[in-house]
């Protein structure tokens, strides 16, 4: 199995942990060097905050794992394509790759509605791996909001 695929599988059941919790299940890993640094799940409903996004909380983690804000060298996996919110900050940090799962077509800042990882007028450019595990990432979600309308 491909390296993305094996943490991709590992940001989905950090995720479907994050959906038992009443969070959307959306989770990330930062990985440095080929060691996964820093794990986050989604934490806005226990945290009562909306930039407890995954992929802040787990760029937050790197960079005191890191000593730093400039996270060089590291790679971002997460389960849906970033928003707008996330996709910036990954930018700011100076983030080598990020690797996502399902598309958003409601929030998506990979060209899904927003063009913020990829734009050409960033001063930082970041390799993006789309579509890794699509499927199960965008099934998890399907089957969460689901479960919430039958309750």
């Amino acid at each position: 199995m491909h390296e993305d695929e094996l943490l991709m599988r590992h940001a989905l059941a950090l995720a479907a942990r994050a959906g038992r919790r009443g969070e959307v299940p959306v989770a990330a890993l930062a990985v440095a060097g080929g060691s996964v640094i820093a794990t986050a799940g989604n934490r806005m409903e226990r945290g009562g905050d909306a930039t407890e996004h995954a992929e802040i909380r787990v760029l937050r983690a790197a960079a005191r794992r890191l000593g730093g804000w400039r996270l060089d060298g590291v790679t971002v996996v997460v389960t849906l394509e970033p928003c707008p919110m996330c996709a910036g900050a990954m930018i700011q940090a100076r983030i080598d790759r990020c690797v996502y799962g399902a598309r958003d077509p409601k929030k998506g800042a990979d060209g899904s509605v927003y063009q913020v990882l990829r734009h050409p007028g960033n001063n930082h450019r970041m390799e993006v791996t789309e579509g890794v595990l699509a499927e199960d990432c965008g099934q998890l979600l399907r089957d969460f909001f689901r479960r919430l309308r039958e309750d």
